[in-house]
């Protein structure tokens, strides 16, 4: 009988173990502490930055680390901003996101990969106007603080490129040297601050 009851209790305590190692903990982003950014060549001599105002995204993971996180993120394309109205409006033209017909960009991540302490590989989809492409992102992992209202905040810094000719951003305007009048080659630079939820 002593055997059948610590049988059992192992059974119970393994099962407990597994239950607390994969929960799921989810995190949402704090906007008012985070910046969806980047910049690309002007007339080849400069470079101009921009960001979009209106994102969210969500964080999931399991075990003690984000080595297994489920990154969600979309903005809302009619919200990018240059500190320029009149370009601001071409980017929400035909030219660039069509705003209108494609009002939202989205990424959906595959998989975050830790190559050293504080930094991963992330690898997902993004798709903006209708079109779907895989993009390696590097990560920097900044760490774990608790606020002064118990509130538990990670805070990361992203970082990479894409074409954009690859999403349909097609517009193409030359100088009169034959260089691109705006670079073909989006730089991101991305802080994010998440919250747990509770």
């Amino acid at each position: 009988m002593k055997n059948i009851y610590a049988l059992l209790f192992m059974a119970i305590f393994t099962f407990a173990s597994v239950t607390i190692t994969t929960a799921q903990t989810k995190w949402n982003v704090d906007k008012s502490h985070s910046k969806v950014g980047f910049s690309v060549s002007h007339m080849v001599i400069t470079d101009v930055e921009g960001n979009f105002k209106d994102f969210d995204a969500t964080v999931t993971t399991t075990g003690e680390d984000f080595s297994t996180a489920k990154i969600d993120f979309t903005a809302k394309t009619a919200s990018v901003y240059t500190e320029n109205e009149k370009r601001d409006n071409h980017l929400r033209s035909d030219d660039f996101f069509n705003a209108e017909k494609y009002p939202t960009l989205t990424f959906k991540s595959k998989s975050l990969k830790k190559v050293s302490d504080n930094k991963y590989k992330l690898t997902g989809d993004l798709t903006m106007r209708e079109v779907t492409k895989e993009v390696v992102l590097d990560v920097k992992f900044n760490g774990i603080v608790k606020d002064m209202s118990g509130n538990t905040r990670a805070g990361f810094k992203i970082t990479g490129e894409l074409n954009r000719m690859d999403y349909g951003l097609k517009f193409n305007a030359l100088l009169g040297t034959g260089d691109a009048v705006v670079g073909n080659t989006v730089e991101l630079d991305i802080n994010i601050q998440l919250i747990q939820a509770k």
